[in-house]
């Protein structure tokens, strides 16, 4: 008897299998939608992908290396915004161009993020300080213009990846948990990295930062409570400093003592060389803070990184602060 049931036993598995090869695969689950997020800079892209990871396609508009400040959207930006969930940008007057394309999306459930709506009161409006090149201001000025590079600020970071965090949980609930997490762990490291300023700026022997350039670095500047001297504002189109200006600058720089003059990633040096050899002694550092402006997909690709980018500049300023 067992020998017949483990024949039948045989041929049920046989013809099971036969049966089992003559039939439709099962339909394989569909993969999880991924949202489909668009961003102007590199810093808010950066965030994204370390809130979101591999639940976002996540696009940078700006990633060919223009400048925020003359930055306008192709037809294939606009499509691109048109249709995506999240879109984010920084809200400044260089943004004067997103309420038009917002106002023809054809996703009229997309959310959106202006960093400095998120801001609010801590936003703060451009600064012209002694010295500095004024650029020509319109005859009649309807609003404050405000300083638009909120990015470089730690502080502003950790807000806005709280922000971001809570937007990618509200459009996609099902994994909000997720994306709170990853946004709590990134702002842990933003909050370290903060610390490591203070304690580096408390213990510098300079307080006091000179830019022969644009200076973007306000909101660094004012965390830390450093002073600065500039050639030009953070979002000035100018590029050529007058005379009196480099004369200024020059001055400042032997008044305090100064070891170092500083420039932004996109500069070519001119100004700050000019400087230098305006000075008494003429052998100031040049040194380059990245205000990441400049960053381009080629750059993403090769492993470009807020955090580390931000840990670079703190490098710079111990350097400069001595």
């Amino acid at each position: 008897m067992k020998k017949i049931i483990s024949l039948a036993l045989c041929l049920l598995l046989i013809v099971g299998l036969f049966t089992g090869c003559g039939q439709t695969a099962p339909t394989a689950a569909p993969a999880e939608k991924r949202l489909n997020v668009v961003t102007t800079i590199f810093p808010e892209y950066d965030w994204v992908r370390q809130i979101a990871g591999d639940k976002a396609d996540i696009t940078m508009l700006l990633d060919n290396g223009v400048d925020l400040h003359s930055y306008q959207p192709t037809a294939d930006d606009i499509i691109k915004i048109s249709t995506c969930d999240l879109f984010i940008y920084v809200g400044g007057e260089s943004d004067d161009w997103v309420e038009d394309v917002l106002e023809q999306a054809s996703n009229r459930d997309m959310a959106v993020v202006n960093l400095l709506e998120v801001l609010g009161d801590s936003v703060k409006e451009e600064e012209v300080v002694e010295g500095m090149e004024a650029e020509e201001e319109e005859e009649e000025e309807e609003e404050p213009e405000y300083d638009e590079h909120v990015w470089l600020s730690l502080r502003n970071a950790a807000v806005l990846c709280g922000r971001i965090a809570d937007e990618l949980g509200r459009i996609d609930a099902a994994n909000a948990d997720a994306y709170r997490a990853n946004a709590d762990a990134y702002i842990a490291k933003l909050n370290a990295l903060d610390g490591k300023y203070q304690a580096a700026i408390d213990a510098a022997g300079v307080k006091t930062l000179l830019f022969g350039d644009r200076f973007p670095f306000r909101y660094l500047a004012d965390d830390y409570g450093l002073d600065y001297f500039a050639a030009f504002t953070g979002c000035s189109a100018e590029s050529e400093a007058s005379f009196e200006t480099v004369i200024f600058l020059a001055n400042k720089v032997d008044e305090l003592g100064l070891h170092a003059i500083m420039q932004i990633e996109s500069a070519d040096g001119r100004i700050a060389e000019t400087i230098r050899e305006t000075t008494q002694s003429k052998d100031q550092k040049i040194l380059t803070l990245d205000s990441m402006q400049s960053v381009t997909a080629k750059g993403v690709a090769d492993g470009a990184d807020y955090l580390a980018a931000m840990e670079q500049n703190l490098a710079v300023l111990q350097e400069a602060l001595q």
